[in-house]
């Protein structure tokens, strides 16, 4: 009958430790604290930036890609970092623009495009390098999609200044 009664025991225990993790129930340090957890959307309009110096930053990392030399090598995976370096930035812009209420969806469209074209070719997720003669072909490799869209983007936002 010992055995039964342990059996139960730790049984019951199993099950309110499920139930406490199920249920969200916190430790002590949570309780009584009385500041309120911030909410995901507060923390994500906290992170947002203004247009104004999402791009900022974004030309910013065009310019440092150009000024550093671009990507030069032909070989696969040598320009994944510059890739990621330029997408980075863009992502941002992309959030910053999704929060600017003084100009409608429409406005932004372009951009928009060129940015998810930008998510294209960093989807492969390598950088698939440049074959020989990439400069006679009109489409390359994702560097095209990442790098050359990013300067496409660029040169839309100077068109396109928000104040």
């Amino acid at each position: 009958m010992g055995r039964h009664t342990w059996g139960k025991t730790v049984g019951a225990l199993v099950l309110a430790a499920a139930v406490a993790a199920a249920s969200g129930c916190s430790s002590s340090d949570d309780k009584g604290s009385g500041k309120p957890k911030p909410s995901a959307t507060a923390a994500a309009k906290a992170k947002t930036v203004t247009v104004e110096a999402a791009t900022t930053t974004f030309q910013d990392a065009v310019t440092a890609f150009d000024t550093d030399g671009g990507c030069l090598e032909q070989e696969p995976g040598t320009c994944w970092d510059q890739m990621q370096a330029l997408m980075a930035p863009a992502r941002d812009l992309r959030a910053a623009m999704n929060a600017e209420k003084s100009v409608g969806a429409d406005f932004w469209t372009e951009a928009y495009t060129l940015i998810d074209t930008m998510e294209t070719g960093i989807a492969v997720g390598e950088d698939q390098g440049a074959p020989a003669g990439a400069a006679t072909l009109p489409e390359t490799t994702n560097r095209d999609d990442v790098l050359g869209t990013a300067h496409k983007l660029s040169d839309w936002l100077d068109q396109h200044p928000i104040a």
